[in-house]
């Protein structure tokens, strides 16, 4: 299937390391230009060195995204290395777990407003281009009740609505915008990776209910989100594709 992203201009935050890394590589394989931020320099770069390698044109920098002034100027910054924006994929989260003020103001400043933000900005971008898509990354957290982490669970479940409000607001400027929500999702240095090192019948609990019985991986939620933002998604716009193996179901 062709997807129609080649030559694509898109932007990735949160592209240093699980699902944002493996987004921004799928996007690349599909021969669009990718820009991508992190907070780590040294995991921007090293992401930065596999993207070039794939022979697109990338732009990568480190930026704290719960800084507005940084996040616009990142933008800012893709936008004239890439020479324009079709795609936006808002793929950072603050972790918010505590219930406290501390876990709470993390969520809101990263996962909330981060993304608001990051819409405000790159919105007229894309349509300036003729369009493109939003993608919004969230989680299974936000489906269901999150005893073990209410910041997180809580305040992804507002991107639900958030991505239903933007696709009507943006449709006459030809922008689609769709939210993921994954499940568990393993990588090496990631949560689920420290969970099964420091705590494996929690790590196994967890597998069990899950129908397929493993963790998915960041390529699968990668393989979504190029989808919802390609050409093949033409017509899909406001909705929230639950991509866990069925774990909400288990």
């Amino acid at each position: 299937m062709e997807l129609g992203l080649r030559g694509k201009n898109v932007i990735v935050t949160g592209g240093s390391r699980g699902i944002g890394r493996a987004t921004a590589l799928a996007f690349a394989r599909e021969g669009a230009n990718v820009a991508t931020c992190a907070r780590g320099e040294e995991g921007v770069r090293t992401v930065e060195a596999e993207l070039r390698a794939l022979g697109v044109k990338v732009f990568a920098a480190a930026c704290d995204v719960a800084d507005p002034a940084a996040l616009d100027g990142f933008l800012d910054a893709a936008r004239q290395a890439l020479g324009s924006v079709h795609v936006l994929v808002n793929n950072t989260s603050g972790f918010g777990i505590s219930d406290d003020e501390e876990g709470w103001r993390k969520g809101f400043d990263v996962d909330v407003m981060a993304t608001v933000r990051a819409c405000w900005k790159a919105a007229p971008m894309i349509a300036e281009a003729g369009g493109g898509a939003i993608v919004h990354v969230s989680t299974i957290s936000g489906l269901q009740a999150s005893l073990m982490n209410p910041p997180y669970g809580a305040l992804k479940a507002v991107l639900f609505q958030h991505v239903q409000t933007l696709a009507v607001k943006l449709a006459r400027q030809k922008i689609r915008v769709n939210c993921v929500a994954p499940g568990s999702i393993e990588f090496p240095g990631g949560a689920w990776d420290m969970i099964k090192k420091n705590a494996p019948p929690v790590y196994e609990s967890t597998v069990k209910r899950i129908p397929w019985r493993r963790h998915g991986t960041p390529e699968e939620v990668a393989a979504a989100i190029v989808f919802l933002c390609s050409d093949a998604a033409s017509w899909i716009t406001g909705q929230t594709l639950v991509v866990d193996g069925g774990q909400v179901l288990g």
